[in-house]
């Protein structure tokens, strides 16, 4: 079963690959590896925002988590051209804006991770950053990027 097969399965549709918002590309790829940018949670074509323990909490969190997951699938697929040519998810370093006192952020970072296990199977296992931030481009509730194992 191809990855796009795996994603009509799942009822996932891939947006347009968002543009940078600064001086930077979304993707680089050397020796053999993808590097993507962070990516922001969309939903309804707007930054989903907020802060985790304060205004937002875990699951809001979590589904912002995997929308960004969802937006580094578009940016793989738009360097790649095929989700296919993906031969592991390497590691995702997921960044959480959080309040004071919020400690969940390993849990928000589910979204995302869980995502990636869906779509490639074992080969979406990765390693993992989960880090509380104060404050997130656009006001974002959460960012995530990747590393990606590209096959020969």
């Amino acid at each position: 079963m191809s990855i796009d097969d795996r994603l009509a399965e799942l009822g996932l549709t891939l947006p347009q690959p968002a543009a940078p918002v600064a001086a930077y590309v979304p993707t680089v790829e050397i020796g053999g590896l993808l590097h993507v940018s962070g990516q922001l949670p969309f939903r309804d074509g707007q930054v989903m925002t907020g802060r985790c323990g304060e205004d937002a909490d875990e699951a809001f969190g979590q589904e912002a988590a995997e929308r960004c997951g969802v937006m580094l699938l578009a940016q793989i697929k738009n360097a790649l051209g095929s989700l296919d040519r993906v031969e592991r998810i390497v590691k995702l370093g997921v960044f959480v804006s959080s309040a004071p006192g919020f400690t969940a952020q390993p849990k928000v970072a589910n979204g995302a991770s869980e995502l990636m296990q869906k779509v490639f199977g074992d080969a979406g296992k990765h390693a993992r950053s989960a880090v509380g931030v104060a404050v997130l481009p656009l006001g974002a509730v959460v960012e995530v990027d990747a590393v990606v194992a590209i096959k020969g």
